[in-house]
């Protein structure tokens, strides 16, 4: 189903917001508590503070529910130099680089995503909180030994029918408290059903739990 998406505009900026990838950060209301209000309608009033500031907050966004488009001529986005994951503790995976998902319905351009690691979400493969329902439990800890690799470049994210998360290209990898961190190059493989021993790479527990999920089918792999 595509998303749907809200459009709040100023005379400087496009401020859009995808409701389906939302989930309440709150980096926003946080960064431009007059721009983003909570309990005002419309939420998102870009008339309240100037475009570069907008645009600032809206990259701090981790989810990529906000995007915006500059109509005074300002710079876009633009990925960052480096790409980045971060495993949060009882949470999804939050991944911000010059990234391609490839999805059953074609391949969507990001900057700021946040992929379900719990298998629970209904906005599968993006992240709808679900895992505060199921109380999904990792603390983002992982042990995997570090690998020699670039930082930036493209990356691309597969999603397998009934099975993991693959990334294609460079990434830094990062616990959301500092404490893990290493280098991936090459093909890594996440966990997306919520069962892997081996959080948050896969260990092939979906296969045994019977996952369920849209993704590329076997017969389209490339990679």
């Amino acid at each position: 189903m595509p998303p749907k998406i809200r459009e709040y505009e100023s005379d400087a900026i496009i401020v859009r917001f995808d409701l389906k990838r939302c989930i309440h950060s709150e980096e926003c209301i946080k960064g431009l508590p007059g721009v983003f209000e909570r309990d005002r309608k419309p939420w998102v009033d870009p008339s309240q503070g100037d475009a570069d500031g907008i645009a600032a907050v809206i990259e701090q966004c981790p989810t990529g529910a906000l995007t915006y488009s500059r109509k005074d001529g300002g710079a876009e986005e633009s990925a960052p130099e480096r790409n980045y994951a971060t495993v949060a503790a009882d949470g999804p995976l939050y991944a911000r680089g010059d990234i391609e998902l490839y999805t059953s319905d074609g391949v969507e351009k990001h900057t700021r995503i946040a992929l379900c690691r719990c298998g629970a979400a209904h906005n599968k493969p993006h992240c709808d909180n679900s895992h505060k329902d199921i109380d999904f439990k990792h603390d983002g800890a992982f042990t995997r030994q570090p690998a020699t690799a670039e930082l930036g470049g493209p990356i691309e994210i597969h999603l397998r029918e009934n099975g993991p998360i693959l990334f294609i290209g460079n990434l830094q990898l990062e616990s959301s408290d500092g404490s893990h961190s290493m280098l991936c190059s090459g093909q890594t493989w996440f966990c997306r059903c919520g069962h892997a021993e081996n959080k948050p790479f896969c260990d092939g527990a979906h296969k045994q739990v019977e996952f369920e999920a849209s993704g590329e089918a076997p017969e389209s792999r490339q990679v």
